[in-house]
């Protein structure tokens, strides 16, 4: 059973491989394999003609929010996925989500049809249509996921060879793209309930591995932008 809402701190770092090896190396007695330890993440982020949602999202106002669908491997059309509003306030994240089999979203996207009762998918579909959003990007990774030993809500990922397409957007098409870092480079992604051990901190002060504002699409879109717009 997977929770359909969210809340919670979350801090990212962008390390490069020697920082990678540190980090891992000082942490290996704090934290152990979350059940879903390896997974490669696919998402459609959905935006309006004019990329309405990623713009004012890079202008880091003090609330925003994404639609998105994300699937774990390459799905078939009937895995689940899963299609989720993510909001961020203040530093706070928030995420709500529906899940659903891919032959149902696709079945969904043509006709805009839907069979639920879900409080959270009339959410998603109002969003939808407020915005007038739609797939415009295909962003993958691969995730590599642990979490404390004595605290099972203090979370640890590490997000590699971040890629991503602007056609063929089907989840079930693979998950190849073009390459974000020109060399090997990591999102470390820290998720609390509250705050951050102290362990962890210290180490991070040691290191001078310092926090730093990462968007996926927000930073593709802008690399895009320097190179086409």
């Amino acid at each position: 059973m997977f929770d359909k809402i969210f809340r919670r701190v979350e801090t990212k770092y962008v390390l490069d491989e020697k920082q990678y090896q540190i980090i891992m190396n000082r942490i290996s007695n704090y934290v152990e394999k979350d059940k879903y330890y390896y997974s490669t993440v696919g998402n459609l982020y959905f935006d309006t003609d004019n990329n309405d949602l990623i713009i004012k999202s890079i202008e880091k106002p003090d609330f925003k929010e994404k639609l998105r669908v994300r699937c774990y491997g390459v799905p078939d059309l009937d895995s689940d996925i899963f299609f989720e509003l993510k909001n961020k306030y203040k530093g706070i994240v928030g995420k709500r989500r529906n899940v659903m089999s891919l032959r149902d979203f696709y079945k969904f996207l043509e006709t805009g049809e839907y069979n639920s009762d879900d409080q959270i998918m009339k959410e998603l579909v109002y969003h939808l249509n407020y915005y007038k959003a739609y797939p415009k990007i295909y962003i993958a990774y691969d995730r590599y996921s642990y979490m404390g030993r004595d605290d099972e809500n203090f979370r640890i990922t590490f997000d590699s060879n971040l890629r991503s397409r602007r056609d063929d957007l089907r989840l079930d098409s693979g998950s190849d793209g073009e390459l974000y870092f020109d060399s090997p480079h990591y999102i470390m992604e820290v998720k609390a309930l509250g705050s951050m051990p102290l362990w962890f901190t210290k180490i991070l002060s040691e290191e001078k591995i310092y926090k730093q504002s990462f968007s996926k699409y927000g930073n593709i879109y802008m690399k895009e932008c320097g190179v086409k717009c």
